[in-house]
């Protein structure tokens, strides 16, 4: 019997309309650009976008950024704050219009701001529509104004909640981890954005701090010296050629351009072009026109200046690049970029900004000719070098096409597929053979290079190509090499993996593979093709089990996983007897509880006892605190509950502690003014018990008063013994884990036989693996240049500084 098809009515009721907060949920990569990493971080950039434009026009000079512990984001400025007044078509509050409509702001409207580079007013709106949740305070006219959002609906409308001096907007947002694949911040990222718009934005000051770390890690950007100074930055550490950058400025209601140029002896090309402060990543038509105007201008001067009389032919783009720093930025009202995430300026300024350059370079060459013949000289000497790195590339490039003259000692894989290809990058012929047994031959690779590779940062192309080891990693991958003939289609294998000793020597070959695919083939970086094996750190024997522990971490979870199988423990004070896994969880979160414990004390001037007094008098109110949302800190500030604060004082008072009470005139709460006993004074107000570390401890400080009471009596093996704290009971049970058990710390490949390895290292399921990545170009070029270049000096200075950072050298 024929199945009857049923008819699909498609009609105006089959099409729907998203309309700003729903479109951005349902569609968020059309906004920014992808729910990754990419777009996390785009959040970030669009709120500081907003307080560089209150900078442009003139009203803000500081901005800062926090990470806090829980990967939630806090940006100040002192700009004049988002206006509060009502909004008669909207019937709401214009910040609250800002807040939550797509193409809503000042900057559609040239009155309030000139230049921007804001999302197509959808910046902030975004943003809070993809946030779990969101709070503004407003700094403006006098007056503190506050509003909160839940995944981009207000909780309530704005309100003014205290009187300050102060001016400019706080938003701190937490990204929805419903919407985003990963809520992790990479400080690194965020620093290189924050580090270029300092440098674009003469004399404005950014800050950014990460509380995540022990200690804080802070950088502060403050630049007078704008992108000539960021020239002179991107070339620390190098030998430049002139010591003056070159800088060219035309400022124009229309066309603003600024052009800073530094050359120095090395062989890389580094520009950077900015439109509205934005990173074009690829490049447009400002890009063009200065490429345009560098090589005819070159050109021309090489001709008449009689230094290009003994060369045939022309200097190509490439010659004239070659050891170049730059960097152009151009402002322009209402500019044109291709994508929503605005990598690539379509506006037509190419023959604005190269007649202009043209001009100015020219006139820059006769006025300062020793400059000039340096810089002649040099894309010289690069025209007659690639010459020769054409000749070596021929041949590497007849290898490379030719299969069949693969590496012998490359130990390919069945699969043609190169999507599921794996290269494992071994050092040594010994890890080598152990990895062509444990490896799975039919898509893992295995080459192994015999000592450690040419040092590329130091080397020229020709000399590059003509060291044995490197041919045959070209040859391997595929790929080719150089500008005209890399090609990363034809990449053999999607995955490329460094297997290296966790000794010195293997740190030292594995920083040689990493400059060699940095410098060379950086795409391969950039689409995620290169990864570090990560081997286990321990291997622990229990009885005839073994088991494989990646790190400190793991290792301490398995220790509480074993430990708690045959111990019970009975509290006191409830007569609750905990074993099994719940002792696990519970022992985990006292854990969990002293890394937010240490990282609060710090905001408490590092007083201990202060800390866990205030943590015990809110537990004993704990019902005035808890809500069906989870944790309320704010009522305890304020007015009509003030038996809490008064609760928290008598507390203090009895501890020992003086105290005095006073309003919070800002937000309209009480605060004590704590002074402890070494004289150091503590301001317990709703700044400080907003911070994430203090409401976490606070939390699970309450959680475990109820669940896992002091003090204990521990019963294991038929006897009993007393215990008086939870961070005892974590001791003593982790201790008592550790008797039966064998921990064996690896160092080297060589230690484990191909099982193992393949257990361990190589079996898909089971490995873990690092994948490489750029999250601050800026600030890895330098470290490249630090361990990898010339100079000496700047080596020991960045070895000195960062030695008492290491952990777990293995020599």
């Amino acid at each position: 019997m024929a199945a009857t098809k049923v008819e699909e009515v498609y009609d105006s009721s089959s099409i729907t309309v998203l309309e700003g907060r729903e479109a951005v949920r349902k569609r968020p990569a059309m906004y920014i650009g992808s729910t990754g990493e990419l777009g996390l971080h785009h959040l970030v950039y669009e709120v500081v976008d907003n307080s560089v434009d209150e900078a442009l026009a003139g009203y803000c000079d500081n901005i800062e950024v926090t990470i806090h512990l829980d990967n939630s984001i806090t940006v100040v400025d002192n700009g004049r704050g988002i206006p509060v007044d009502y909004h008669k078509q909207e019937k709401r509050s214009a910040a609250e219009v800002v807040m939550t409509k797509l193409h809503a702001g000042g900057k559609f409207d040239s009155n309030a701001y000139k230049v921007s580079g804001g999302l197509h007013g959808v910046g902030v709106s975004c943003v809070n529509f993809l946030s779990e949740w969101l709070r503004l305070e407003i700094w403006r006219d006098g007056k503190t104004w506050e509003q909160e959002y839940r995944r981009g609906i207000p909780v309530a409308p704005l309100r003014a909640t205290g009187k300050t001096r102060r001016r400019g907007t706080k938003i701190t947002f937490k990204p929805d981890p419903e919407i985003f694949e990963t809520t992790e911040f990479s400080f690194d990222r965020l620093s290189e954005r924050l580090r270029e718009k300092a440098f674009l934005n003469k004399g404005i000051r950014i800050t950014i701090v990460d509380e995540r770390e022990e200690p804080e890690r802070r950088h502060e950007f403050y630049y007078k010296g704008g992108i000539a100074e960021f020239v002179r930055h991107l070339n620390k550490n190098k030998n430049v050629l002139h010591d003056k950058p070159i800088y060219f400025e035309r400022q124009d209601p229309n066309l603003s351009i600024e052009v800073a140029i530094q050359y120095n002896d090395g062989y890389d090309e580094k520009v950077y072009s900015f439109a509205n402060n934005i990173n074009t990543v690829d490049g447009g038509t400002h890009l063009s026109g200065f490429r345009s105007a560098l090589t005819r201008t070159i050109n021309a001067y090489a001709q008449s200046s009689g230094l290009a009389k003994n060369f045939k032919g022309s200097l190509t783009g490439d010659d004239v690049r070659e050891g170049l720093v730059a960097v152009i930025s151009v402002k322009l009202p209402q500019p044109q970029f291709e994508g929503q995430t605005k990598g690539k300026l379509n506006s037509d300024v190419k023959g604005a900004v190269e007649s202009f350059l043209n001009e100015k370079l020219a006139e820059y060459f006769e006025q300062n000719p020793t400059v000039a013949r340096k810089i002649v000289g040099k894309a010289i000497d690069a025209a007659r070098a690639r010459e020769a790195a054409r000749k070596a590339r021929e041949i590497v490039r007849k290898s490379a096409l030719n299969s069949a003259m693969l590496p012998g000692k490359l130990a390919d894989c069945q699969e043609q597929d190169p999507a599921l290809c794996e290269l494992y990058i071994v050092e040594g012929d010994s890890a080598g053979g152990s990895a062509k047994q444990a490896r799975d031959r039919r898509n893992q690779a295995v080459l192994p290079l015999k000592g450690k590779i040419l040092n590329v940062e130091k080397a020229r192309f020709d000399k590059m190509l003509s060291h044995s080891e490197i041919k045959t990693l070209i040859t391997a991958l595929g790929t080719g090499i150089g500008k005209d003939d890399f090609d990363i289609s034809k990449l053999r294998y999607h995955k490329i993996i460094f297997m290296t000793d966790a000794d010195v020597d293997g740190s030292h070959i594995r920083t040689l593979l990493l400059t060699f695919f940095y410098r060379q083939m950086p795409e391969l970086i950039e689409k995620g093709h290169i990864y570090i094996a990560q081997p286990p750190l321990y291997k622990v024997k229990h009885g005839k089990r073994e088991e494989y522990i990646k790190d400190e971490r793991s290792l301490t979870r398995y220790l509480m996983r074993l430990a708690t199988n045959d111990v019970k423990v009975k509290s006191e004070s409830s007569g609750a007897v905990i074993e099994g896994r719940d002792l696990a969880r519970l022992l985990e979160q006292v854990a969990e509880f002293r890394r937010y414990f240490d990282k609060a004390v710090r905001r408490f001037a590092g007083d201990e006892q202060l800390l866990r007094t205030l943590l015990d008098a809110l537990a004993g109110r704990k019902g005035l605190l808890r809500r069906k949302s989870g944790l309320s800190l704010r009522d305890i500030f304020q007015e009509a509950e003030g038996r809490l604060i008064a609760a928290l004082e008598g507390a203090l008072a009895k501890a020992g502690y003086d105290t005095e009470l006073a309003t919070d005139e800002e937000h309209d709460l009480w605060e004590i003014e704590i002074k402890n006993k070494t004289g150091a004074r503590v301001m317990l107000d709703w700044d400080l018990a907003s911070h994430v570390e203090f409401q976490k401890a606070v939390e699970l400080h309450m959680l475990l008063e109820d669940a896992l009471a002091a003090p204990f009596i521990i019963q294991q093996n038929g006897s009993s013994e007393r215990i008086e704290t939870r961070e005892d009971l974590l001791e003593r049970v982790l201790s008592a884990a550790k008797k039966d058990l064998t921990i064996q710390r690896y160092k080297g490949l060589g230690e484990m036989n191909p099982e193992q390895l393949w257990e361990t290292t190589m079996n898909p399921e089971k490995r873990t693996l690092l994948q490489v990545k750029i999250d601050d170009a800026v600030e890895t070029d330098q470290i490249f240049t630090i361990l990898m270049g010339d100079s000496v000096e700047p080596r020991r200075r960045f070895i000195e500084e960062n030695a008492l950072d290491v952990r777990n050298l293995d020599i």
